[in-house]
């Protein structure tokens, strides 16, 4: 078999179409700039004594700067699409055979999207952000990897070889080499080319993304439940709590974030078992959250408020000593009856590490918009109605900071993106056979003069997610500030 092109059969109509567009595009984007340092037009007096401006040639080069990357869309949509139409692996393309296997991905983003921008007026806030451009933009990008990841870690539906395993005569090569030896049930490509171990650079970028979708999001999470859980009290009461909680908080933000991480994740540190102590401490916050969160909510109504508690204890309680109970370390007393999952050493030690960086972020943020909004009027009814504490906090005072906290939650999912990517690099924590994208773009590092392909797969990958992160954020900041 012969290598695959990047564009298949639509390539010799649509490429010089592609070539020429993008040459509009560079061209008419400095003769924009250019022009922009020229005096406007004078209006036109018209008909009628009104005067009519004129477009300047600065309006005439963004013009040709918008007609031509409409071109390039429209050409790379037809590329995508005809992956879909177009039979055969060969005359799809590179392009195209990536859009097909990518399919199942494209039709949960349609689906997601239709239904989203129906009921937009009814979803609060995430349904104002598809009123903004450039959230919807970043809403896209995250929600494609997402997906991606679910469907390539959960049911397998994406990958096309197995991303641990090397194939001979496939080191290095480059993209759309076909697979030596396939059999029968085997995909032919290797659609994106072969990494240093012979490992196919596609299913390792895809299960790279379940592995940075199942930690970053949820580590994060588990930081924010900590940071609230601790800062409400600490702002809203004030005193040695303050106090106490802003010293530990600061012990902990004045050390390097890297070195931090690099302590936490060496071999040693994980032989001493203080990780998975550290686990019993930081998961059991999230629990605790929702108990008094409930208590607070509904103490003039015991039979309602136990039950629901009850509740919580017992999922959330099993959950809990499921996630923390760990064979080979100091911490394994279920048994293997009653623990219902078993995440690898190396994940749950960089999960850990990832909360106890950022709790205390969270911690200070929580904080200051305690202090804040603790002097509002709808604060001093509540304390004039006989409200508790707690009830203040939770029902209150966090329900009016939650725009800034969901912000500040999606950057933050990028900032610990680019820790994963950056523990996975220098081979701390993760195994060194993980997908991960840091792994893989520091696999790919050791040839890249000669082999980019190996370390730029991954590493556009990581840099598209953290993009669609900042995107994201800053649609929801715009559509926040709004309220």
């Amino acid at each position: 078999m012969d290598p695959l092109t990047w564009t298949g059969l639509l390539g010799p109509v649509l490429n010089p179409v592609l070539l020429a567009a993008l040459a509009v595009l560079v061209l008419a984007a400095l003769a924009s700039i250019l022009l922009s340092f020229l005096p406007a037009p004078d209006p036109v007096t018209g008909g009628g004594g009104t005067l009519a401006m004129c477009r300047s040639p600065a309006d005439w080069a963004r013009l040709a700067v918008q007609a031509a990357m409409g071109v390039i869309i429209a050409i790379a949509a037809i590329y995508l699409v005809g992956g879909w139409v177009i039979p055969g692996v060969e005359n799809k393309g590179i392009i195209g055979a990536l859009s097909a296997r990518l399919l199942p991905v494209w039709a949960a983003l349609a689906v997601t999207f239709a239904v989203s921008i129906t009921y937009k007026r009814r979803l609060g806030l995430y349904g104002k952000l598809f009123d903004n451009m450039i959230g919807m933009i970043g809403f896209g990008i995250v929600m494609f990897w997402i997906f991606t990841a679910l469907f390539a870690g959960l049911f397998d539906w994406i990958v096309t070889h197995d991303p641990l395993t090397a194939v001979s005569g496939m080191k290095n090569k480059v993209p759309g080499t076909p697979l030596r030896g396939a059999g029968e049930g085997d995909y032919p490509y290797y659609l994106l080319g072969g990494d240093t171990l012979a490992r196919d650079i596609f299913s390792r970028m895809v299960q790279g993304a379940w592995v940075v979708i199942r930690v970053a999001p949820l580590a994060t999470l588990f930081a924010f439940m900590a940071g609230i859980t601790l800062g409400l009290p600490a702002g809203y009461f004030g005193g040695r709590l303050d106090t106490g909680l802003s010293f530990l908080a600061n012990l902990i933000l004045a050390f390097p974030v890297i070195l931090l991480f690099y302590l936490l994740v060496t071999p040693e540190m994980v032989a001493s078992g203080i990780p998975s102590y550290m686990a019993i401490v930081l998961f059991i916050l999230p629990i605790l959250f929702l108990c008094v969160m409930i208590n607070a909510r509904f103490h003039t109504q015991p039979a309602r408020r136990n039950t629901l508690i009850a509740a919580i204890l017992l999922v959330l309680g099993w959950l809990y000593l499921s996630l923390i109970n760990d064979g080979g370390t100091p911490v394994a007393f279920l048994p293997a009856q009653l623990d219902l999952f078993d995440i690898p050493g190396g994940i749950l030690v960089v999960f850990v590490s990832v909360v106890f960086v950022n709790a205390p972020t969270v911690f200070r943020i929580v904080r200051g918009l305690t202090l804040d909004i603790q002097t509002r009027d709808y604060v001093a009814a509540a304390q004039t109605r006989g409200e508790g504490p707690w009830y203040i906090m939770l029902w209150e005072i966090l329900p009016n900071a939650r725009g800034p906290l969901i912000v500040d939650f999606c950057l933050r999912i990028g900032y610990t993106t680019i820790l994963l990517g950056t523990l996975g690099f220098f081979g701390l924590g993760l195994p060194s056979d993980s997908p991960d994208w840091g792994t893989t773009i520091n696999q790919g590092r050791k040839l890249l003069s000669i082999y980019p392909h190996p370390a730029i797969v991954p590493a556009v990958a990581l840099l598209s997610l953290v993009l669609g992160l900042n995107l994201l954020a800053d649609g929801l900041r715009e559509e926040s500030l709004k309220d």
